[in-house]
């Protein structure tokens, strides 16, 4: 397994990671301006893409957005979206996306790393916690449609 930051050649790959999460899925009529969003955020220096491979394929994915909080001087780490495929689960793929992470933090003298998980990931949950990891709260959205 090898960690690396994603490519624009990764779309596909991360798609089909991210409806694996849970996402909405990419589709014809989606797919040009979600490709945009990608790619703007694979070259933009606040928005890590990491993915981790195995001989065959991208089997995890991660993104990290460095972000200002007006009530601290130095920024924190938003992670919107981890997972790693059904298959490669239970083989320290996740932890490892988590340290590099925090690595990527330390680096950056980041103070926190915020991350967002549905209810029912359970066994993500768990590992959240092993990383020292505490659950702070809820988040609440709401669509909003033009």
């Amino acid at each position: 397994m090898r960690i690396r930051a994603a490519r624009r050649d990764d779309f596909e790959d991360v798609s089909r990671l991210l409806a694996e999460l849970g996402r909405p899925a990419v589709t014809p009529a989606t797919e040009e301006d979600c490709r945009a969003v990608y790619e703007k955020q694979v070259f933009d220096p606040d928005s890590h893409h990491i993915v981790a491979e195995d001989d065959h394929s991208v089997i995890a994915f991660a993104s990290v957005h460095f972000r200002a909080r007006l009530n601290h001087p130095t920024e924190e780490v938003w992670v919107p979206d981890l997972i790693v495929t059904e298959s490669a689960r239970r083989r320290g793929i996740g932890r490892a996306l988590l340290e590099e992470i925090e690595q990527r933090a330390r680096d950056r003298g980041c103070h926190l790393i915020q991350l967002e998980s549905a209810y029912f990931r359970a066994e993500a949950h768990h590992m959240y916690r092993q990383f020292k990891m505490r659950d702070l709260g809820k988040a609440f959205y709401k669509e909003v449609r033009g």
